[in-house]
């Protein structure tokens, strides 16, 4: 009999294929990849055409003599390893060290793990594509390049241990530039005016001051709105026109990587790496009982929205079942009766070739289940409570994309007072079409609030006007002025930074995970609630980046090399024309650089003696903020916590209560008496008092170093005490 060694990246998939394939299949597991250039050396020969030196990673040895067994044991190999360009690298290193034959087909891939997906690619195997190695291998250099001959200048210059990567640099660049600008904001007053109204019928509505003499109307300050108030005085009211339209909204598009995590992130709290990992397990495969081991979703990184035939069609069949056909798209949305989503234009990345990108962001499926009919109730029982909220989201998300759009009923009227003109919007829900499985969420605006001038660009408000006829007559019941002040940009998450570096082109689906990662566990970010900030080392290396190398961060500079990377993919262009382009004035900087530099000191002294060894403590960045630290490390390791207070007193001890962090950096606070003082609450303390003990009040449920929003459970800090409440929070710590 034949055998077939099949070899994958995991376990998890190795389990997976082997209850698929026969007895004359072996599956084995790389563990990833294999061979990669040293970790002591600079491992690339720039003169002589950037020829990487490659060795067997670490701990591997062992992995790679089982499989050189098996090899022997077997009349051929198949490499399954992922369908991207890693995974093609991947394959290649197997082949190399495998010593198969370059022009024998061993390659396979699927865009899903399940039986029938699998035995088609077995029997379908191809050669390695040399052009999708080339694309990695430059990434994989590239990378090289730039961090070690950036990490020794930082080491040298700012401090021991640093790096810098090039992707990772850009991200940060974008986080410290968005700190400056929130650091530099000036807020503007601005004034809204809002008449409540009725109609013959004696109903109210609402309606928003929008002109003046058939010009937009900007109050910027009390004494402006004061004037419009005094124009209002006897005034009547009337409608002067009531547009109604009908208005569809379409479904968001199924997931791609980027969407995904930014949905994980802002519906389920995850992480992108905690989105990523999970993820893996449902493209790997779960056992789901009498059915066996199955593959819940297809390949999790890509960046195409693109679905296969065979599962529109399952997904329509369902959907015509289970809601009607009236839920069944039709043909003035789609071509042949389905929806196809093409990408938007504000997602085009910067640098990049409209035709190229196409062509290799076509080459997987968006994110979605690999069969609609496993609902997440009918896999419910298998899987962890992570593995199930994700697994729903990208199961509604992809059978809301193949449904009908929704139907909206709008009414816009104008309702005018002498030269003054209001506004009332509404929205009734006609027909709920995909609305009735999922509708996408949001981030905060970019900017914050949204500015006056951008006020008339609002949706039509949630809820139906009462019934107005054109020159109807209205009652004013009142008019209620308010100010307001635009607020900074806000400070990015995890989600919308992983959205901004794939709107800018910088990285590429397998990379978004990683670079939030790396730039937290390096320092230069951390992580506050949900939003990033800047570390002072951050901020203090990306300014001398951005004064020596201004390339490495520039956010163009870098989406045009990935569009690059994707044009060797596509065997447009050489790889070793990419690299010399770059690295030739690269090594020119970084050489003016290192001469020009002076070196930068971080640390600033304080008046406070180290209790060991008496010298002057230093203030020091950490992971969770600053801290004080005793310079003579590592000869003294004494440290202690900056803490930061809240302006409360311990109800136990009536001393300050602090800020503090657990080891894994979540928020709580406590008496800063700790340890004579053991008083510490998980809840967000308010600036309201106790009535029956005066100690302050918490509020309950409040994620700690979060927003205590209105309606919260409030109770009594006091343990003594007991004292609860139920009322708007006014304000926070």
């Amino acid at each position: 009999m034949e055998k077939t060694l099949v070899i994958v990246e995991s376990p998890a998939k190795a389990r997976t294929l082997g209850k698929f394939l026969g007895k004359k299949y072996e599956i084995r597991a790389s563990m990833g990849h294999v061979r990669d250039l040293p970790r002591s050396q600079f491992g690339v020969d720039v003169d002589n055409g950037f020829k990487p030196k490659y060795i067997t990673i670490r701990g591997k040895g062992d992995a790679i003599k089982e499989l050189k067994a098996a090899r022997k044991k077997s009349d051929r190999v198949l490499l399954a390893s992922d369908p991207d360009r890693e995974g093609e690298a991947i394959a290649w290193h197997l082949q190399e060290l495998l010593q198969i034959d370059p022009e024998k087909p061993c390659r396979v891939e699927f865009n899903e793990i399940t039986r029938e997906a699998v035995t088609a690619a077995i029997k379908n195997p191809r050669k390695i594509d040399p052009n999708r190695v080339d694309a990695q291998q430059a990434r994989r250099i590239l990378d090289r390049l730039v961090g070690y001959n950036l990490s020794p200048l930082l080491w040298r210059k700012v401090r021991k241990g640093l790096s810098a990567g090039r992707v990772q640099s850009a991200a940060v660049h974008l986080i410290c530039t968005r700190e400056r600008e929130i650091e530099a904001f000036v807020r503007e007053e601005y004034w809204t005016l809002t008449a409540l109204l009725a109609n013959r019928e004696r109903e109210k509505f609402k309606a928003r001051l929008h002109k003046k003499a058939g010009e937009k109307v900007i109050v910027s300050d009390e004494e402006t709105m004061k004037a419009i108030l005094d124009d209002l005085k006897g005034e009547f009211y009337r409608v002067a026109d009531v547009v109604r339209k009908e208005k569809k909204k379409n479904p968001a598009p199924p997931f791609t990587t980027s969407t995904l995590q930014q949905e994980a992130h802002r519906r389920l709290n995850f992480t992108t790496r905690k989105t990523m990992m999970v993820a893996q397990q449902l493209y790997e495969g779960l056992d789901l009982g009498k059915e066996g081991p199955v593959g819940l979703v297809t390949y999790i990184r890509t960046d195409s929205t693109r679905v296969s035939a065979p599962a529109q069609d399952e997904a329509r069949e369902y959907i015509g079942k289970n809601f009607g056909q009236a839920y069944v798209p039709g043909a003035p949305t789609s071509v042949g009766h389905k929806r196809v989503y093409a990408r938007p234009a504000s997602a085009v990345p910067v640098g990049r070739q409209a035709g190229t990108k196409a062509r290799v962001q076509d080459a997987h499926e968006a994110i979605r289940p690999t069969s609609v009919l496993r609902t997440p109730e009918a896999v419910k029982k298998y899987l962890n409570p992570d593995q199930l909220r994700l697994y729903e989201l990208i199961w509604t998300r992809f059978l809301a994309s193949q449904m009908a759009s929704a139907v909206l009923d709008t009414v816009r009227a104008e309702i005018a007072a002498g030269e003054y003109l209001f506004r009332a919007t509404g929205s009734t829900v006609k027909f709920p079409g995909f609305t009735r499985v999922y509708t996408e969420t949001r981030d905060e605006a970019k900017n914050g609030e949204k500015k006056k001038e951008e006020e008339e660009e609002e949706e039509e408000e949630e809820g139906a006007l009462p019934a107005l006829e054109k020159g109807e007559q209205l009652k004013l019941v009142r008019t209620t002025p308010a100010q307001h002040f635009t607020s900074p940009p806000s400070r990015y998450t995890e989600a919308s930074l992983v959205r901004t570096l794939e709107e800018l082109g910088i990285g590429r689906p397998s990379t978004y995970a990683p670079v939030v990662e790396t730039i937290q566990r390096r320092g230069y970010v951390i992580r506050r609630g949900k939003t990033l900030h800047p570390t002072e080392l951050g901020l203090v290396v990306i300014d001398l980046l951005k004064e020596h190398f201004p390339d490495v961060i520039n956010s163009e500079f870098t989406a045009e090399l990935e569009g690059k990377l994707d044009q060797i993919e596509e065997g447009s262009v050489q790889w070793e024309k990419v690299l010399e382009e770059f690295y030739r004035p690269f090594r020119r900087d970084v050489a003016e650089a290192d001469a020009k530099i002076d070196r930068v000191r971080l640390d600033e002294v304080t008046d406070e003696e180290c209790p060991k060894c008496g010298r002057k403590m230093v203030i020091k960045m950490g992971r969770y903020g600053k801290f004080l630290a005793c310079p003579g490390f590592p000869g003294c390791r004494h440290t202690k916590p900056i803490l930061e207070e809240t302006g409360r007193r311990c109800p136990k001890c009536t001393r300050p209560v602090v800020v503090r962090r657990t080891k894994k950096g979540k928020v709580f606070y406590g008496c800063a008496g700790y340890p004579e003082c053991d008083f510490v609450t998980w809840d967000q303390p308010t600036d309201q008092q106790c009535p029956d003990c005066r100690s302050f009040l918490v509020a309950k449920g409040t994620r700690a170093g979060g927003p205590a929003g209105p309606g919260r459970s409030l109770a009594c800090a006091n343990p003594d005490c007991g004292h609860k409440e139920r009322k708007a929070v006014r304000g926070k710590a």
